[in-house]
């Protein structure tokens, strides 16, 4: 299952269950939240058979599931959880469930890992330069070592060099397995000819904790209009330019509430992001008012809205690998489902709301005006009566 499909998936699932009077959950009738439990601590589920569900989706669920199963062991929760899943799940979605479980489980069972190293994150020093752990440590550190370069947009130096050199590695060789197993691969998007999910090898738990114990702190700092309730799933993938690959990306917004890119180098020229400004679905193909380009350099990072438009142009020589992490917010989503003002951050929204405020101020003003007209005719009326 893919990431968009497991946000798809639980917004359905929580607004089936919450619309039914109950829910039934291992022969229990119980109800699900409807509001997550913040202060709970999901359960990880990486290492138990899940029925070819994403193992993000029940550390999501999680946080909805009542009270006296909250206490409940994993094991038992793991299995309420899936038979929610498959009841709310039509037969089309779990045939793709399905069809990606064997075609992960294919991979995990017959790839042979380069670097073992980083499938964990037991030592974040040894992937992050020093700034950005610092960064999530104090305010005064997160203020010296993010930068706002544009509405939206912060970037700062992340990666060390040999992790972002392992990490090239290592997708090179994920490369070569499938060329050599004739194999065919599931592509990161729609949009890109070439690139490999990281989530599918086994990197979705090391880009999960990435995401819990620093993107998603970050994120609700720097986007608390999207992550004020922080972000929970993510879709993680590594994109690569160059000869014989995706020479530029075209224009786009990503299916996430944040992203995170960070280049891994190698040596390129050219490949420039630029970014047209945050829209919501409404405004996405509206007039572009706002421009920013940014020059990639090897293991800095940009964190940018994910509604921001945006693309990358052609490198002119060399070769250029990208690590993208969406990271989605299904709190956020469920939300964004009964909203229809997204001014706080949409640009052609904020647009029409000081439209409108501006026609209301103009009416008023005319109707003041007119009043005062009528008034002076009125003392007029008088004044000459009088005489």
């Amino acid at each position: 299952m893919t990431s968009s499909d497991m946000n798809s998936n639980l917004n359905r699932l929580r607004s089936m269950a919450l619309d039914s009077p109950e829910t039934t959950l291992n022969a229990a009738r119980l109800k699900l939240r409807r509001t997550p439990k913040e202060e709970h601590e999901p359960e990880h589920y990486e290492d138990l058979q899940l029925g070819g569900f994403n193992p993000c989706l029940f550390r999501s669920l999680e946080r909805f599931l009542p009270e006296n199963l909250l206490s409940s062991t994993r094991i038992e929760k793991a299995r309420a959880m899936s038979d929610l899943l498959l009841r709310y799940s039509p037969e089309s979605e779990r045939m793709r469930v399905q069809k990606h479980r064997e075609y992960r489980q294919n991979i995990l069972s017959s790839y042979q890992r380069l670097h073992e190293e980083l499938y964990t994150l037991e030592d974040p020093a040894s992937f992050f330069v020093p700034s950005f752990l610092d960064a999530v440590t104090s305010e005064e550190n997160f203020k010296s070592v993010i930068v706002r370069a544009a509405p939206g947009i912060y970037t700062f130096n992340m990666l060390k060099p040999q992790f972002c050199q392992m990490l090239i590695a290592e997708v090179e060789n994920m490369e070569k397995w499938f060329h050599y197993s004739k194999s065919s691969m599931m592509r990161p998007t729609t949009i890109n000819k070439y690139g490999v999910v990281l989530d599918d090898f086994g990197l979705d738990g090391m880009l999960q904790k990435l995401l819990e114990d620093f993107i998603s702190p970050i994120s609700r700092v720097l986007f608390p209009e999207v992550c004020g309730t922080g972000l929970d799933s993510h879709h993680g993938y590594a994109i690569e330019y160059g000869k014989y690959r995706d020479t530029d990306l075209g224009f786009h917004v990503d299916d996430s509430e944040v992203t995170l890119n960070v280049c891994l180098g190698n040596q390129f020229s050219g490949g420039e992001l630029y970014f047209r400004g945050v829209r919501c679905d409404n405004h996405v193909n509206s007039e572009i008012k706002e421009n920013y380009d940014y020059s990639q350099v090897p293991g800095q990072a940009v964190l940018h809205h994910g509604r921001h438009r945006h693309g990358a142009r052609a490198i002119t020589c060399g070769r250029l690998v990208n690590l993208i992490m969406w990271c989605r917010s299904s709190t956020f989503r469920e939300a964004k489902r009964y909203q229809k003002d997204f001014s706080s951050w949409c640009g052609g929204c904020k647009l029409e709301k000081h439209n409108r405020q501006q026609s209301a101020i103009k009416a008023t003003v005319e109707v003041l005006k007119r009043r005062g007209a009528e008034n002076g005719h009125v003392e007029l009326g008088s004044k000459s009566t009088a005489h």
